[in-house]
């Protein structure tokens, strides 16, 4: 039973050891942490993720990283974090000065908009720069603000169907825009398509081995098998060296071999 026993440990040593992670992300939210572990899983990477006091943490194998991050970079994942209006202007005693909270505020203007965008269905990033003029003297004419916005999107998204939705959502969030016609000084807005993900790796890990991606579900079949030709092993190498236990079954087949040879043939 010893053999058994030293089989069954390296056995478990050996498929150990092909899970050999790497953390990709830490700090990360429970949200944008699901967000990533779904867009590798659709790659066929197997991510990880494990809470820590700062957060989420993203781990996938070793051998997958580049994969992964070229992925996740087409995607537009893991998303930037924005900061709110109520985290900019929240109360710590300080004093600012009216250039500090001018300033703050298009800041925060545009983190809301940029937000606001990215919640719509094939945007994968989106940026939004914000123009608001000067303080004018009494009785000048006051100019009207002006804005940017970058989208860069996935093919799903037809930049046609949300140009007006997107206009009118911005000049309507922006003091100064909405009761001026919008033009192309005043405000512009660019729809870049993304470039998607090209898999052109046809080997795919599979532990310490390199297979065919096409050949993946049957490897993992045979890894089902693995453990029961393990076993069949064991007891092949269990009984050469035993030599008791060799002797003994050869001579249980010796003598089923002796009885079946001495029964008599009828005619």
């Amino acid at each position: 039973m010893n053999y058994l026993t030293a089989g069954l440990i390296c056995l478990m040593l050996l498929l150990s050891g092909c899970s050999d992670d790497t953390d990709l992300f830490t700090g990360m939210s429970e949200q944008d942490s699901n967000d990533v572990i779904a867009s590798l899983a659709d790659q066929h990477i197997d991510a990880r993720k494990r809470s820590e006091k700062t957060g989420v943490v993203i781990s996938v194998p070793t051998a997958e990283i580049n994969r992964a991050v070229r992925i996740l970079d087409a995607a537009g994942l893991p998303r930037r974090s924005r900061t709110s209006l109520g985290e900019i202007f929240k109360k710590e005693g300080v004093i600012s000065t009216p250039l500090e909270e001018r300033a703050r505020y298009i800041y925060a203007l545009s983190q809301e908009l940029e937000a606001t965008l990215s919640q719509i269905d094939g945007v994968i990033v989106a940026r939004v720069h914000v123009v608001l003029p000067e303080r004018i003297a009494p009785g000048e004419p006051v100019q009207p603000a002006s804005a940017a916005v970058f989208i860069k999107h996935t093919a799903a998204l037809d930049p046609d169907s949300v140009r007006g939705r997107i206009q009118q959502m911005v000049a309507s969030s922006i003091p100064g825009m909405s009761g001026e016609p919008l033009d192309s000084k005043k405000f512009a807005i660019v729809f870049v398509p993304a470039a998607e993900f090209q898999d052109t790796e046809r080997l795919v890990n599979f532990g310490p081995f390199l297979v065919d991606s096409a050949n993946v579900d049957f490897w993992n079949r045979m890894l089902w098998l693995a453990p029961f030709a393990a076993l069949l092993l064991i007891a092949v190498i269990v009984l050469i060296l035993r030599g008791d236990w060799r002797n003994a079954l050869l001579q249980r087949i010796g003598l089923r071999r002796s009885a079946r040879t001495s029964m008599p043939v009828r005619a």
